[in-house]
């Protein structure tokens, strides 16, 4: 799996995003509604994540990509397995 994430982190790289990175959260976890400044990526290689944009949610598995514009407000829960996923932030 390693080498998949080094592979996501040179394509958002590429990409322009500025601070690119590995994160993992636990079981269940759950950041309630938030904003970023920038838009982010967000691609998983391990677990899943439910976001939840505007009332509508979509669960993203390993491979998947959820992008958020900066500004958009959004939720996010982790599941049962946890998530692990690489981030790039413009």
């Amino acid at each position: 799996m390693a080498l998949k994430e080094h592979e996501f982190e040179d394509q958002l790289r590429k990409e322009g995003f500025k601070q690119v990175y590995v994160w993992q959260d636990g079981p269940d976890t759950w950041y309630p509604e938030h904003v970023h400044a920038t838009a982010t990526a967000h691609i998983v290689v391990e677990g899943e994540v439910t976001v939840t944009v505007n009332g509508k949610s979509r669960t993203y598995r390993v491979g998947e990509r959820c992008d958020v514009p900066g500004g958009t407000a959004h939720s996010a829960k982790m599941g049962p397995k946890g998530c692990r996923y690489v981030v790039g932030e413009h």
